[in-house]
């Protein structure tokens, strides 16, 4: 059997982030190239993020369904359990765009299929078109655009994090109107 050459393309990752001013921004949108693992042949891997300060989980002696559990938190929108994490998919429409929202959570979006674009507070966009393109949400505001003819899904885990903290004010979770559309 052949080993065919590896061909697949650098993971995207984009970090968001605060300014001086609490605005939602891009702190960083980098490649990450994938190394070779000592540990398994034929294999390569590249670190997206690490969080370091607080799990474990007790859910691997759990037998429920994790996808019938509630979360009630309408503090985030039930988007976010207070202690624990959600994975979930987004579908998005052609053309559709999301309401600009913050949620106190740190998320780790990843584009499956279609294309998505990034809307940041600040205005800055960022177009992801392919898959496996990630962003990193640190409790920023921000949207999402199809700016495709076709249907787009990423797949995101939202985990229960502190507020961000700007000039010792917390930022708290919000929804607003989608961007370019005003409230009646």
């Amino acid at each position: 059997m052949s080993n065919p050459q590896y061909q697949l393309p650098d993971l995207r990752r984009i970090v968001t982030g605060h300014d001086e001013h609490a605005k939602g921004v891009v702190q960083s949108d980098t490649r990450l190239v994938a190394e070779e693992m000592k540990t398994v042949k034929g294999a390569k891997s590249a670190a997206i993020w690490v969080t370091t300060d607080s799990i474990p989980t007790n859910d691997t002696n759990n037998p429920d369904d994790g996808a019938t559990r509630k979360i009630d938190d309408r503090a985030n929108f039930g988007l976010v359990h207070p202690t624990g994490t959600n994975l979930r998919s987004t579908d998005l429409a052609p053309g559709a765009v999301t309401p600009m929202h913050r949620t106190s959570s740190l998320d780790y979006n990843i584009l499956v299929q279609g294309e998505l674009i990034l809307m940041m507070e600040d205005g800055t966009e960022k177009h992801l078109k392919n898959p496996g393109d990630t962003v990193v949400q640190k409790g920023t505001l921000h949207a999402w655009r199809n700016p495709s003819k076709n249907w787009a899904r990423w797949v995101t885990v939202l985990i229960a994090a502190e507020p961000a903290i700007v000039k010792d004010g917390a930022l708290d979770p919000v929804f607003l109107p989608p961007p370019g559309i005003r409230r009646e």
